[in-house]
């Protein structure tokens, strides 16, 4: 009887699983994730609501491949100035494979589709491509997987517009050594079966920065940087910008072709004797073309070309004794083949990028008020979260909608500066997660959260982290938490000579981490911009990009640290770069060190002084004064009583009593142990 009954039972749960497979329902345990598993081998196949389906769009280009006998074409997640952000019209790896992560890139044969996308987004991947579509999770480089792919004299093509100058070599130098030719579409074949689905280029106008905003006119820039020309020793007769930033930043022009980001498409060549602004004429209204002197052709006269012309013009004018000089850092392929190599100077950076660096007087001043406006949407959403979070009611994607309201009611804004990271317990983990209705979860007063969010605003740009907690935090948690801090209070005390490279800093942040034998896998600071880009090169720390720390440069500080699976911790401040008061000036270079601009509290219940030091604790006291003396006011401005209150409470100063505890516990002790090892040996 008992083996009869084990035998149906079997039998049962067999039936069962058959008929979920037969009615492509995969065996899910969890509930919650039931309809959002692809499973491949079912007929159909079973996909989740998030899935694209590429199909026809990518029998559309393999038809296009055949017809100009292309083998393989390669698709990044790229725009033709390598921006950090892309308009919707340049996302075509996102529309191709249905998968919308920023990075990654996608590569297409006859017979196969693949995607490389580093681990954040192998998840998201699999959840929005089709079985059209295979994930690779490193098994291969795409090189090997396209060697493997194709036979020798097969054709690898891509648009070279979408390739910077080095990746583009890192394709084409294994390939020929393969046999395989590297072939230049200058014609995105991804465009062309996109075709009017596409979404059209931007046709608002391009706007002039406000007068009171900043210092230099486009013409003392345009002097500046020509005069920059003449004092290299290579003598370049011309500048080729390509970066979106630095055009909007030469001409004091924006525009809001780029998501986050207040560029317009365009490029500049900067030459002795003119000024070629490449760009959509009919986007600049008659007083911006005006105020760019478009009706006369002096060295001192902006001449507009249009946007599309720029790979021909730059042949032209490579015929002539010339030499141009191009940033290899935002220079794409496309631009830079066109130019003959005894032609060419290379930099990584353009001088442009590196003279924007170093804010002048105004953007200086424009960068701190917007930082103290900043604050105040910042303190409001604190207070907001405080009296909401113990309800339940709040969850990632709410609380980051209501930050992003809160600054757009800020004098100034113009929107926020990246997509906010609002990550709660677990998902804070994820040191670049941004909600979505898949991942959204519920604030907690029993876990940690943490919000990275920043604005743009017409006097400057924004970032922020802090990480809060509602409820009892655990000691480890609090350890953590204050050694983080430790770090950003330790990098930002540090002095430094001027030209110290960025990345050499970097062992400040991370050193009370080290003691602990804990750490961060990302970058400490990047550059920002003023109503320009978040995130600024080269300015940085602990980043390849870095370069040589100069007065006036802006850098975030944000030192981490990342438990899998349980919760994130990251305090992110913007400072600037200013001369330290020291006793000694040796060789006559002065020294420098950082302010911070950032201007909100750190959550005190996370913070454990105990195991911080004198400096870090009066450095701590210090910030806080100057937090409660700059926003307070603002505060009271704007008739926020309630986030006034709570900003006194927050700025309390720190007392030094509970090192002082601490330091007699650890000399009595000392001293016990020393009396008892004295009486031993006696």
């Amino acid at each position: 009887m008992r083996l009869t009954c084990t035998l149906i039972w079997t039998w049962l749960f067999t039936l069962e699983g058959l008929l979920q497979l037969a009615s492509c329902q995969p065996l899910i345990s969890n509930k919650r994730d039931a309809g959002r598993v692809k499973d491949c081998g079912c007929v159909p196949p079973c996909l989740p609501p998030t899935v694209t389906n590429t199909s026809q769009r990518l029998n559309a280009l393999r038809s296009l491949m055949e017809s100009l006998n292309v083998s393989v074409y390669v698709i990044p997640a790229t725009d033709p100035h390598l921006s950090e952000y892309i308009a919707p019209q340049d996302q075509r790896r996102a529309w191709i494979t249905g998968f919308t992560g920023t990075a990654g890139t996608a590569v297409v044969s006859k017979m196969k589709a693949t995607l490389w996308t580093d681990g954040r987004y192998w998840l998201q991947a699999e959840r929005q491509m089709d079985c059209n579509w295979e994930l690779n999770k490193g098994e291969t480089t795409i090189v090997n997987w396209i060697l493997n792919e194709t036979k020798e004299g097969d054709i690898v093509a891509a648009d070279p517009f979408v390739f910077s100058i080095v990746e583009w070599e890192s394709y084409k130098k294994p390939l020929l050594q393969g046999k395989r030719q590297f072939v230049a579409e200058e014609k995105n074949l991804v465009d062309i079966i996109w075709g009017t689905d596409r979404p059209p280029n931007p046709t608002d106008d391009i706007f002039k920065v406000p007068d009171q905003f900043y210092e230099r006119t486009w013409q003392m820039k345009v002097i500046e940087i020509r005069a920059q020309m003449k004092q290299n020793a290579y003598r370049p007769t011309a500048l080729l910008i390509s970066a979106l930033d630095e055009t909007a930043w030469l001409f004091n022009l924006r525009g809001d072709d780029i998501p986050y980001n207040p560029f317009f498409k365009s490029y500049t060549l900067l030459a002795e004797n003119f000024i070629r602004l490449f760009v959509n004429e009919s986007r600049l209204p008659q007083h911006i073309r005006d105020y760019l002197n478009t009706s006369c052709t002096t060295d001192m006269c902006v001449q507009l070309k249009p946007y599309a012309d720029i790979r021909q013009n730059l042949q032209e004018y490579a015929k002539g004794n010339v030499k141009i000089w191009i940033g290899q850092e935002y220079t794409t392929y496309g631009v830079y083949e066109v130019i003959p190599e005894s032609k060419l100077l290379i930099h990584r950076y353009s001088p442009v990028q590196l003279t924007k660096a170093v804010k002048d007087t105004t953007e200086q001043k424009g960068l701190k008020a917007a930082h103290v406006r900043d604050a105040i949407a910042v303190i409001r959403y604190f207070v907001w979260l405080e009296k909401n979070v113990p309800k339940g009611t709040v969850t990632e994607l709410s609380g980051a909608d209501n930050v992003n309201k809160l600054r757009r009611e800020q004098k100034h804004s113009k929107g926020i500066s990246f997509e906010t990271i609002s990550a709660s317990g677990l998902n804070a983990a994820l040191a670049h997660y941004s909600p979505n209705n898949e991942t959204n979860r519920k604030l907690s007063i029993d876990e940690m959260y943490l919000i990275d969010s920043g604005g743009q605003y017409l006097d400057g740009t924004t970032d922020i982290t802090r990480t809060l907690h509602w409820g009892t935090p655990t000691d480890f948690q609090k350890e953590a938490y204050t050694r983080v801090l430790m770090g950003n209070i330790d990098l930002a005390r540090s002095v430094f000579p001027t030209n110290t490279i960025g990345d050499e800093l970097d062992v400040w942040a991370r050193h009370a981490l080290w003691e602990a034998g804990l750490n961060y896998m990302h970058g400490t600071g990047h550059g920002i911009g003023t109503f320009l880009s978040v995130h600024e090169w080269p300015v940085g720390i602990g980043s390849p990009h870095t370069c040589q720390l100069q007065e006036g440069m802006f850098t975030s500080i944000e030192p981490g640290f990342y438990q899998d699976n349980e919760f994130g911790i990251r305090i992110e401040d913007v400072s600037v770069v200013v001369k330290a008061k020291t006793k000694h000036t040796f060789g006559g270079v002065p020294y420098l060190t950082f302010e911070h601009i950032s201007l909100v509290p750190y959550e005190r219940k996370l913070i454990n002084v105990s195991i911080m030091n004198k400096e870090q604790i009066d450095w701590l006291n210090k910030y806080y004064e100057r937090i409660w003396n700059t926003v307070s006011p603002e505060l009271q401005a704007q008739n926020l009583l309630e986030e006034y209150d709570w900003l006194r409470k927050h700025t309390q100063l720190f007392s030094h009593s509970v090192i002082v505890k601490y330091s007699l516990i650890s000399l009595a002790g000392a001293l016990l142990g020393s009396f008892l090892s004295q009486a031993w040996i006696l």
